[in-house]
C-alpha cells in the first residue's frame, strides 16, 4: 500500500519537560525560605513531565474505577477496583509527601514545599489529588480529639502507600476521606439527616445516606451526623479493629463529567461504628478545618491546570505554521498566549503565598492566619472560576487538535469546573468571604497590610485598593452585602494578585496584569491585552526551557 501523504505541520509530542520549570514557582520557594527543597521539586517536576507518567495518567483516566458491591458468593464486599496506574500515581504522591507529611515534619516552609509538589504533580494527573488532598486536610480537624490524633496522625503522615481494606491502626500508612453532603442538603450540611446514636463503649452507631463520598476506598473518613447535642463530626473507618468490615455500603459510583480516575460514590451507613471528633454539636466548626485545607488545594489544583494548559498551548503554537509563519509569532496569538500566561502566574503566585501563610500561622503568626482565612475564601472563588475559562481558551489554541481526546486537552477541560464546585461552589465561597469579614475583623487588617506592601509601586494598583476600600461600607446592609459578595471576592483576589506580582514577578507580567485586570484596559476574553503590553517579556518568562537550556 502506497503512502498517500506525508504528515507535516503537526507539533511533536510534548514529553521530557519539567513541570517545575516555572519561574514563579521557584522564586516563591526561595522567597519564603524553602529554597532547600528546590532539588526535590525539580526531580518531581521532571517525573511529572516524563512520557512514562503521562502514560500512567492516560490509563488511569481511560480505565476508570469499577465498583464491586458483592463477591461471587453473594457476600457484600463494597470495594472499588482501580487500574494499576492509579496506584503508581498514588505511591509517588505519598512517597513525596504530598499528603499529610508536613504536619509531622519540622522543616522550614514544609507546607509551602508540599504545595509546590502538589502543584507540579497535579499537572501530570489531577484525579488522584483528591484523596491526597483530603489526607493532608484531615489532620488539623482530627487534632480536635488529641487521643485519636495521637493514634492516627503518624499513619496519615507516613510516606508509605499501603492500599487495601485492613484495620487502620495495623497498616503502614493511611489515606483519609471526607463525607459531608447529603442529597437533601448539599452545601447546607446542617440539613443533614444522618443520625448517630451513642453506644455503651463510647463509640457511636451511624445510620444515613451520603450523596458524595469521594475516594471511598480510603481507610478512614471524617463525616457528619446528628446527635442529641446537634451536628457532630466523627471518624469512621472502613474496617473495624477486629478486622470486620464496617457497615459502610457503596450504593453506586457517580458518572462524572471529569475527574474520572477518582471514584466518587454514594454511601449508606447502616449502624456504622464511628468515634466522635471534637465537641458534640460542634461538627461544622470541627470539620471546617479540613474544608479550609482542601480549599487551598482547589486553588493550587486550578493553578496547576492553568500551567498545564498554557504549556500545551505554547508548545503547539511554536510548532504549527499558518499564513507563512509559526502561530506563536502571529501578533494576535501572542496576545492570547501572553494573557493565558499572566492568568497562570497570578494563580500560581497567590496559591503559593497562601501555602506560605499556613506555615507562618502554624508557627504562631496570628496575622498570617487571619490573612489566610480571608484570602483563601476569596482566592478559592476567583482562581477556580478562572480555571475553566482558562482551560477553554488553552484548548482553542490547539484548534481542532485540542478537541480530540489524544491531545489531553479535553481531560484538562473536564477537570477544571470541579475545583470551583468542590468544597463549596462559587456562592458558598463568596459568602464565606463575608463570613470571614464578620467573624474575624483582623483578617481585613492583615489583608490590607499585605497588599499595601506594594503601595506606590503602580498607580493602577493603588487606585484598585482605593476602590476596594470604597465598597466596604456597602457591606453594612446584609442584603446588599450578599449581592456584592461575588464582586467583593473577585476584587479582593485581583488586588492581592496585583500586589504580589508587582513585588515579586517580572515587570512585564506585573505591568500587563495591572493594566488589564486592575486598570480596565481589557476585554471580556483572553487575547485582549492593551496594545502596549510587553508580550515578548511575558512569553519569554512563560516559555518552557528545552532540556539542554535547563541543564545550562
Amino acid at each position: 500500500m502506497t503512502d498517500t501523504h506525508e504528515v507535516l505541520n503537526q507539533a511533536p509530542p510534548l514529553t521530557g519537560f519539567s513541570a517545575a520549570d516555572d519561574p514563579a514557582l521557584l522564586a516563591a520557594l526561595h522567597r519564603e525560605g524553602a529554597g532547600w527543597a528546590e532539588r526535590e521539586v525539580q526531580v518531581l517536576g521532571a517525573l511529572a513531565g516524563s512520557a512514562e507518567v503521562q502514560e500512567l495518567a492516560r490509563m488511569a483516566e481511560e480505565q476508570p474505577p469499577k465498583l464491586h458491591t458483592h463477591d461471587r458468593y453473594g457476600h457484600r464486599v463494597d470495594e472499588v477496583e482501580f487500574h494499576p496506574a492509579w496506584h503508581e500515581l498514588m505511591t509517588v504522591a505519598v512517597e513525596q509527601g504530598l499528603h499529610a507529611a508536613p504536619w509531622a515534619e519540622d522543616r522550614p516552609g514544609g507546607h509551602l514545599v508540599r504545595a509546590a509538589k502538589f502543584y507540579v504533580w497535579s499537572q501530570a494527573e489531577p484525579g488522584h489529588g483528591c484523596p491526597i488532598s483530603m489526607t493532608y486536610a484531615a489532620v488539623p480537624a482530627l487534632r480536635a480529639s488529641p487521643e485519636l490524633a495521637a493514634e492516627y496522625e503518624p499513619l496519615l503522615a507516613s510516606r508509605t502507600y499501603d492500599f487495601g481494606l485492613r484495620p487502620p491502626l495495623g497498616k503502614a500508612g493511611l489515606i483519609a476521606g471526607m463525607s459531608m453532603t447529603e442529597k437533601q442538603g448539599g452545601s447546607d450540611v446542617r440539613a443533614n439527616t444522618t443520625r448517630a446514636v451513642r453506644a455503651a463503649d463510647g463509640t457511636y452507631r451511624i445510620t444515613g445516606h451520603k450523596w458524595f463520598t469521594s475516594a471511598p476506598m480510603s481507610d478512614v473518613f471524617l463525616t457528619l451526623a446528628q446527635t442529641e447535642e446537634g451536628l457532630t463530626c466523627f471518624l469512621l473507618p472502613r474496617v473495624l479493629p477486629d478486622g470486620t468490615r464496617n457497615r459502610f455500603h457503596l450504593m453506586r459510583l457517580k458518572d462524572k463529567l471529569g475527574n474520572r480516575s477518582n471514584a466518587s460514590s454514594e454511601v449508606e451507613y447502616d449502624e456504622a461504628v464511628a468515634w466522635p471528633v471534637g465537641e458534640p454539636g460542634r461538627g461544622v466548626r470541627t470539620i471546617v478545618e479540613m474544608v479550609n485545607m482542601t480549599r487551598l488545594d482547589c486553588v493550587l489544583g486550578s493553578a496547576a491546570g492553568m500551567r498545564a494548559g498554557l504549556r500545551q498551548a505554547l508548545h503547539h503554537t511554536a510548532h504549527r505554521r499558518a499564513f507563512g509563519r509559526e502561530l506563536a509569532d502571529q501578533p494576535l496569538m501572542r496576545s492570547v498566549l501572553a494573557d493565558l500566561a499572566i492568568e497562570s502566574e497570578a494563580a500560581t503566585t497567590l496559591g503559593l503565598r497562601l501555602a506560605a501563610a499556613v506555615d507562618r500561622a502554624q508557627a504562631g503568626d496570628a496575622a498570617e492566619g487571619a490573612l489566610r482565612r480571608l484570602a483563601l475564601a476569596a482566592g478559592k472563588y476567583w482562581v477556580c472560576k478562572r480555571g475553566a475559562t482558562h482551560a477553554a481558551e488553552a484548548l482553542e489554541c490547539l484548534g481542532g487538535n485540542g478537541y480530540v481526546e489524544e491531545s489531553g486537552m479535553p481531560r484538562l477541560y473536564r477537570e477544571a469546573p470541579l475545583l470551583s464546585i468542590w468544597e463549596g461552589s462559587g456562592n458558598v465561597a463568596a459568602l464565606d468571604v463575608l463570613r470571614a469579614l464578620g467573624r474575624e475583623p483582623a483578617a481585613l487588617d492583615a489583608y490590607f497590610a499585605e497588599v499595601e506592601a506594594a503601595a506606590g509601586a503602580d498607580p493602577r494598583l493603588d487606585a484598585a485598593v482605593a476602590r476596594l476600600k470604597g465598597m466596604l461600607p456597602e457591606l453594612a446592609d446584609p442584603e446588599r452585602a450578599q449581592l456584592l459578595a461575588r464582586t467583593l471576592a473577585e476584587r479582593l483576589t485581583l488586588v492581592l494578585q496585583g500586589s504580589l506580582l508587582v513585588r515579586h514577578s517580572d515587570p512585564a507580567v506585573a505591568d500587563a496584569f495591572c493594566a488589564s485586570r486592575l486598570g480596565g484596559e481589557w476585554g471580556h476574553a483572553f487575547g485582549t491585552l492593551p496594545a502596549g503590553a510587553d508580550l515578548g517579556g511575558v512569553l519569554a518568562r512563560a516559555r518552557a526551557k528545552s532540556p539542554a537550556e535547563a541543564a545550562g
